[in-house]
């Protein structure tokens, strides 16, 4: 398996551990766990929009990687993108919990144009 596919997967299980973090700490109800994200305070709601944001952010990525994958791009470009993808998604959650709205969106914008330049890998 390709290290871009090692990506897919980790892009995948993100949303879990980011809203993990979200819903950790006592006051947590385990009777409505959507619930916990829309009315908890600070950092904790600035987390469950990551992890909602993590979720819109995955298939774009997942169908990316494949079809790079599928055209026979140069494998060490298409695993680079996947890696820096991964990287700024990490980030993502962290300037969100932070409060560092411009962060946040620079890194989000930063993961999208890794996304645009794997489907673009192959045009020449």
């Amino acid at each position: 398996m390709t290290i871009a596919y090692w990506c897919v997967l980790a892009a995948a299980v993100l949303p879990y551990i980011i809203v993990t973090a979200a819903k950790s700490g006592k006051n947590y109800d385990n009777h409505a766990p959507r619930a916990h994200g829309t009315t908890s305070p600070g950092w904790r709601q600035r987390l469950n929009w990551a992890h909602l944001n993590a979720f819109e952010a995955f298939a774009p990525f997942a169908a990316a990687v494949i079809i790079a994958e599928q055209w026979r791009a140069p494998q060490n470009e298409i695993d680079t993108l996947a890696l820096t993808f991964i990287g700024l998604r990490i980030l993502h959650p962290v300037f969100y919990a932070l409060d560092k709205p411009m962060l946040r969106s620079l890194v989000w914008a930063g993961a999208f144009m890794c996304v645009v330049a794997l489907f673009l890998i192959n045009i020449h």
